[in-house]
């Protein structure tokens, strides 16, 4: 697990010579991604430089160190990731090409070597990994920017005064000297509306994501014509999925789990090929607990796992991780969090993130790595789970909601609407608590007032599209907050259109991995991680078990109205049922109503007039009456309120840092 950074083209603009100093500057802008080493490779010639920092996982001698050359010298690589298959693929490249004298034994060695034999896109194809790669071809003089399947590693891209930038954090890029672009509107009104900036865009202008599974091809000339071509897909996911579910698994669910366990056993087994101290983490959900079962499957000794606790009903899964800990027999750690604890990590969480993101499971996500960085190195986890096994209840409770709230008129789905929004928070949490074990369970698990008015914020939808749109957003309406125009994206609309006669759970499944998953999930768990210089593997995220798992019948994946059926069979064999069988927690934080207690005086700075005044982009008048209503009780906008307090912390890191 590293960090890369570089610049093609023309550098006249920063002066002869400077080319070294500039890269070097960008990548230790990245230094907690890579602490234990850096390197540089540059090519005044060719006007290209190549910036890492190393983070030693694997072959910690200096043969594993980057920026590294093919044997032959073709090709130069800075790598970030992975490649958890390249034993399997060393061998099979000495089976076809002769003994090779490998200078190490490091998986990027083995990457480079690949690309130098047999090509990039055959090396793509086979790989099982997570990676963020610049690759430079000093035959044919291109620059290969290349992203994993699934996008659990960061890179951006884009040009600057007539130079190619490129990273796995936008930081990098404000070491160069002026580096000062426009923000994006638009994809500041995207955070608003979904708490993360869903798809390629970045909160600057000009400044872009690569997508998961695509490769960008550049020369000189496309940089010198400042018109970068666009990035073409090396892996089809929708197609896989397709072609997965179009040759259906036929056997018995007894027979899909042995086949699950197999890929599951194989897949973690990979990802626990260290040579440093390894752990993962343990909510005590379905996901963490059966990578948790299959690493103390595979281990000789306890497997060392952590956990982070809450002490309010409705969040806190510590006890049912350590139940799971104590069955399995690891060697387990945990944390209780208090709002005292939350608000002396707000200040780091907000530097974590280069770019406004305000997912509230980012806090005990930095900190449950940060405690796990005080014992080892690499960090399983079950990230990847829910998108792919079907896991969220929007899956199989989304069209249950929208058939029967399509037969009301709009205008009943309206009022209807607004009679549930008009309910102040207190009341609904004061209903439920009346209401004992009559609640529906998904409402007595905590959150009641934040789920009434999503559903409320539903109802009203006028088509299936807008309804699963709405149910993806956390926002009833984020231009509201903002004083200036912007655009917002519907990511419905992004699906590939061969997946649009798909029922709605297998076309929101698709959406969410090819959205949510890399722009919010596997960003906070990558961000959190690496500002702790901690590495995350995810088992789940394995182009083998997604094509199984999109063979899977309907029931299989989402059966008697729960998620993850298959999974929750798999456990069974491990763990206990009454362990792990419970309404789904998640891993947020009781932002509502640490709020009005113990973060509301952190809250209220933030909040105050002259802070929301700073930026010149809020709705100061708005926003407050928001709050206001908030400490009442009489509403629940605590996703809107940590949104804005987010964008705060990470607006103020903007304006405080000295120019480059």
């Amino acid at each position: 697990m590293c960090g890369l950074a570089g610049l093609f083209g023309p550098i006249d603009r920063f002066g002869r010579g400077k080319l070294e100093p500039l890269v070097k500057s960008m990548a230790g802008a990245i230094t907690h991604r890579g602490p234990d080493a850096e390197g540089l490779w540059i090519d005044d010639e060719a006007q290209i430089g190549l910036g890492h920092r190393r983070l030693s996982i694997l072959d910690l001698s200096p043969a594993g160190a980057q920026p590294m050359h093919s044997q032959d010298g073709r090709f130069v690589i800075a790598y970030n990731g992975e490649i958890y298959n390249f034993p399997a693929l060393r061998q099979q490249l000495e089976r076809r090409h002769g003994a090779i004298a490998w200078r190490g034994h490091s998986d990027t060695e083995v990457l480079v070597e690949c690309f130098a034999r047999d090509g990039i896109q055959a090396t793509l194809d086979q790989v099982d990994g997570m990676f963020a790669m610049a690759v430079f071809d000093r035959q044919s003089r291109e620059l290969s920017l290349i992203r994993d399947a699934f996008g659990e590693k960061p890179l951006y891209y884009g040009l600057w005064q007539g130079c190619l930038l490129f990273g796995s954090e936008l930081r990098s890029f404000e070491a160069i000297p002026g580096f000062a672009p426009k923000m994006n509107l638009d994809a500041l009104g995207d955070f608003f509306k979904y708490s993360y900036i869903p798809g390629a865009a970045s909160i600057w202008q000009g400044i872009v994501k690569l997508p998961p599974a695509h490769r960008l091809v550049l020369t000189q000339n496309d940089i010198t014509a400042g018109s970068l071509p666009e990035p073409v897909a090396w892996w089809d996911m929708t197609g896989d999925a397709l072609a997965a579910r179009g040759a259906a698994f036929e056997g018995s669910l007894s027979s899909a789990v042995d086949h699950a366990d197999i890929l599951m056993r194989a897949g973690t087994a990979r990802r626990m090929v260290s040579d440093v101290p390894l752990g993962a983490f343990l909510s005590g959900g379905i996901d963490s607990s059966l990578t948790v079962a299959m690493m103390q499957a595979s281990a000789s000794n306890p497997v060392r796992t952590f956990s982070i606790g809450m002490a309010e009903d409705g969040f806190d899964e510590s006890p049912a991780a350590a139940a799971v800990a104590k069955h399995l027999g690891t060697n387990h750690t945990e944390l209780v969090l208090t709002p005292a604890q939350v608000q002396d990590a707000v200040p780091q969480i907000s530097a974590v993130h280069d770019e406004p993101f305000a997912d509230s499971s980012q806090v005990p996500t930095f900190l449950v790595a940060q405690m796990a960085r005080r014992d080892v190195t690499v960090a399983l986890s079950g990230d990847g789970g829910d998108e792919i096994f079907g896991g969220y209840n929007r899956y199989f409770q989304g069209p249950r909601v929208w058939r029967q709230a399509s037969r009301l008129p709009g205008p009943v789905r309206k009022i209807a609407g607004a009679g549930l929004s008009a309910l102040p928070a207190s009341v609904i949490e004061a209903l439920i608590k009346i209401a004992g074990p009559l609640s529906p369970k998904e409402l007595a698990a905590g959150r009641a007032s934040e789920k009434l008015q999503k559903l409320a914020r539903v109802m009203a939808m006028p088509d299936e599209s807008a309804f699963h749109d709405r149910l993806l957003a956390t926002s009833d309406n984020p231009l509201a907050i903002l004083s200036v125009d912007a655009r917002l994206s519907a990511l419905p609309h992004r699906l590939d259109p061969r997946a649009a006669a798909l029922p709605f759970a297998d076309r929101a499944m698709l959406i969410d991995t090819a959205n949510y998953m890399p722009d919010d999930v596997l960003v906070k768990v990558d961000r959190a991680a690496m500002a702790v210089s901690l590495e995350t593997r995810t088992p789940f995220l394995d182009r083998d078990l997604f094509r199984f798992a999109w063979s899977l019948p309907a029931g299989m994946r989402a059966g008697s109205g729960e998620g993850k059926t298959i999974l929750r069979e798999l456990l069974y064999r491990y763990v206990p049922r009454d362990l792990v069988d419970r309404p789904k927690a998640g891993f947020a934080i009781p932002v509502g109503r640490w709020l009005r207690t113990g973060l509301r005086d952190w809250a209220e700075s933030e909040l105050s007039e002259d802070a929301l005044d700073q930026s010149g982009l809020l709705d100061t008048a708005t926003i407050r009456r928001h709050w206001s209503e908030h400490l009442s009780g009489k509403r629940d906008h605590e996703t809107m309120l940590w949104n804005v307090l987010m964008f705060q912390g990470w607006y103020r890191r903007q304006t405080e840092r000295a120019p480059a």
